[in-house]
């Protein structure tokens, strides 16, 4: 255990709010961070305290890492949709790069020891082999790829000049949902197939699109390896075991499962465990979506204390279901935000 608390940037948010909920049941404190931009309030665990702030306001974030004994950070704010970094890249370096830089330097500046990353699997690109490990060529086809990947060489580089350590997870698709109810993806107008489709199969949208199928795939739709949020916020607590047992190393690891399923392949998972036939409509691909990503995760089984719990689509669709039907029970993604 740490001396001091965990400050968890964008922990009103799906993935943040996982990794809140996986801190404070080992037994962490945590202070979360979070503009509310995206993110709802009532997504974080009363156990933690909420401060609405912008992590690229470096007055307050420094005050809050002094006044709190932060002792790690999670950074999970930014920006996640890649069409739309196409769109807007400079939303993307502005939201993702520039707002990381100034978050590193309040926790240089400050003293804090070790801060684990939110990365993505979009740092590869088009990936020459699959499943794709950690030594793989990055070169991104998106902003967002880019934006993260910049991010990445900053803690790199930061790391070899100030006495902190880092992790880098890289994830893949990230879906389902608490296991206990308790926190789930909830965006409004969100862009996780898994998401739109128990919409769909729940009422809330007429149909699911299928960007593209053309992919040189077995079905010609794009591949993907889904990784329980649950797991994944698992993963984010071992990590940071990992940098207090060994404080002088840092690591750059994939967070998936080692296999991919093609988007028809979701689709059809989500009519068995929903008994609901969800409407597709073909439609052309989308800027910055590569072929096929699937995890090479040898290397964050071999480095840290932790092990799939919930490693079967049927069950990531189980609970995503499970989350959207609270989410229209109690019209939760309407709520407002904190004033």
């Amino acid at each position: 255990m740490i001396d001091g608390k965990v400050m968890v940037t964008g922990g009103a948010g799906y993935i943040g709010s996982h990794a809140v909920l996986a801190l404070l049941d080992a037994g962490h404190e945590v202070v979360v961070v979070d503009n509310l931009v995206t993110g709802f309030d009532w997504a974080v665990d009363t156990r933690a305290e909420l401060i609405r702030c912008d992590v690229a306001d470096e007055g307050r974030v420094r005050a809050a890492i002094r006044g709190h004994r932060v002792a790690a950070i999670m950074h999970f704010a930014g920006s996640v949709v890649v069409p739309e970094s196409v769109a807007d890249p400079l939303k993307y370096y502005r939201n993702n790069t520039a707002a990381s830089r100034s978050l590193i330097e309040s926790a240089v500046v400050e003293g804090v020891r070790h801060f684990i990353f939110s990365s993505t699997a979009a740092t590869y690109g088009e990936p020459d082999r699959v499943p794709i490990a950690e030594d793989a060529a990055t070169s991104p086809i998106n902003p967002y790829g880019t934006s993260k990947l910049m991010t990445e060489a900053m803690l790199r580089d930061v790391a070899a000049a100030h006495p902190m350590n880092y992790a880098c997870l890289r994830y893949f698709n990230v879906a389902g949902a608490d296991p206990a109810g308790r926190s789930g993806q909830s965006t409004v107008g969100a862009t996780h197939l898994i998401k739109i489709a128990v919409e769909a199969a729940t009422g809330r949208r007429d149909g699911v699109a299928v960007y593209g199928s053309d992919f040189p795939t077995r079905d010609g739709t794009g591949v993907r390896d889904y990784i329980h949020v649950a797991d994944l916020a698992a993963a984010h607590v071992a990590a940071l075991d990992r940098l207090v047992a060994e404080p002088t190393a840092s690591h750059t690891l994939n967070c998936g499962y080692g296999r991919g399923f093609s988007v028809l392949e979701v689709l059809d998972a989500v009519d068995r465990v929903t008994n609901v036939a969800v409407e597709r409509r073909l439609e052309g691909r989308r800027a910055g979506d590569p072929a096929e990503l699937v995890a090479d995760n040898r290397a964050i089984l071999a480095t840290l204390d932790w092990r799939p719990a919930r490693d079967d689509l049927d069950t990531i669709v189980a609970d995503a279901l499970a989350w959207e039907r609270r989410l229209a029970e109690e019209g939760l993604a309407e709520q407002g935000r904190r004033a």
